[in-house]
């Protein structure tokens, strides 16, 4: 096939599976909007992939949550997609997001009857909610255009069905990366190192942490006689408010800033659980890395990686983030668990996980392009 990949950037984790879908295809584009974004610590590293640059203007938006946080965004707005589209004239065009460029997707579609449409909906029933009035008007009309999509999981089923989508169109993809690195290290922790939390992530108020805080502050003040330590990888504007944060006595906290993604496995070697408090997310990268290096995770079930790959007590705790005592509990239940326990928790954790690789996702994304160029 002849494929074309629209979408607004590249983060590193994706180049491997963009690099597996490459060698697939008779010839493979990707058109990005932006080398990077603002808030983003990382730098472009496309190595060989074949991509463009695309003429795009970035707006600036807010992003306001019934879940009671507001998030910058920067929306990419593509305007020659379809006359690259035109020039390259691919088989099939993998559309990430349902705005602009999509839109443009599907009048491509509509020109050139021998193409087709695959949507590539990173989104959950959670982090669309909030959204403005005329996404929820543009979306079903996008939709009506797809001849197949891609969600991550079971939260993007549940959103897109509820906007009439049949669910045999779509085909799961979650998030992937290069899992060797996280597999290769030991999925046992030494007594010292087992429970030590760890975070990795943007420092925002819709990851969560500054609610999840206030919680492990209360539990260490509950238990004087536990020493628990966090570890907090990540930057953000709530940076200097962590910082300052005041800790009873027992806790003890480490910020290491941001930490290039190739040193990201040495994080998760020297790491027991990772919490994930987010209010909500797509998918949750940094989950599956964690499982894969066998660190168990305590995470919030508004996270489409936890709700997929986590099973409370087995490989994990999971609880809502905007229910304080459910958090309470999960930690509480996370804390209290035997060394042995949790180092039998990370075997299972990087069971689950394992099979998530470039190639397993790249095979699902080409299911959903071969159902396309059936369908149609």
């Amino acid at each position: 096939m002849r494929v074309a990949l629209l979408t607004n950037f590249i983060p590193p984790y994706r180049v491997p599976l963009y690099e597996e879908m490459w060698r697939r295809c008779s010839d493979f584009r990707i058109f990005v909007s932006a080398a990077t974004e603002p808030n983003r610590a990382w730098t472009p590293a496309w190595g060989t992939l074949p991509v463009q640059l695309q003429r795009s203007v970035a707006i600036q938006g807010l992003w306001r949550h019934p879940n009671k946080f507001s998030e910058s965004l920067t929306l990419h707005m593509p305007y020659d997609t379809i006359p690259e589209l035109v020039r390259f004239r691919p088989d099939v065009v993998l559309s990430a997001e349902l705005g602009m460029r999509t839109a443009q997707a599907a009048a491509y579609r509509q020109l050139n009857r021998k193409s087709h449409l695959v949507i590539w909906a990173t989104l959950s029933d959670v982090t669309e909610q909030g959204r403005g009035r005329l996404r929820r008007w543009l979306r079903p009309k996008l939709l009506r255009h797809a001849d197949s999509l891609i969600i991550n999981g079971a939260g993007g089923v549940r959103y897109l069905r509820g906007l009439g989508v049949n669910p045999s169109k779509m085909f799961r993809a979650p998030y992937t990366t290069d899992l060797g690195p996280f597999l290769a290290l030991p999925t046992e922790r030494s007594v010292g190192l087992r429970h030590r939390l760890l975070y990795s992530g943007s420092l925002t108020h819709r990851k969560g942490l500054m609610l999840f805080l206030p919680v492990l502050s209360n539990w260490a003040a509950r238990n004087i006689d536990r020493n628990v330590e966090l570890v907090v990888v990540g930057q953000g504007p709530l940076s200097a408010e962590i910082s300052g944060f005041h800790f009873p006595k027992n806790l003890t906290t480490r910020l290491l800033g941001s930490v290039p993604y190739d040193q990201v496995p040495d994080v998760y070697q020297n790491g027991g659980i990772l919490i994930f408090p987010t209010l909500a997310d797509e998918w949750g990268m940094v989950v599956t890395e964690a499982m894969a290096a066998g660190v168990p995770v305590l995470g919030s079930l508004y996270s489409q990686a936890v709700e997929e790959l986590v099973v409370d007590g087995e490989n994990g705790w999971t609880f809502r983030p905007d229910r304080p005592a459910e958090m309470y509990g999960a930690l509480d239940r996370a804390l209290n668990a035997s060394h042995d326990a949790v180092n039998q928790m990370a075997v299972r954790a990087r069971s689950a996980a394992r099979e998530i690789t470039p190639s397993t996702v790249a095979e699902a994304v080409f299911a959903a392009m071969d159902f396309a160029r059936r369908a149609a």
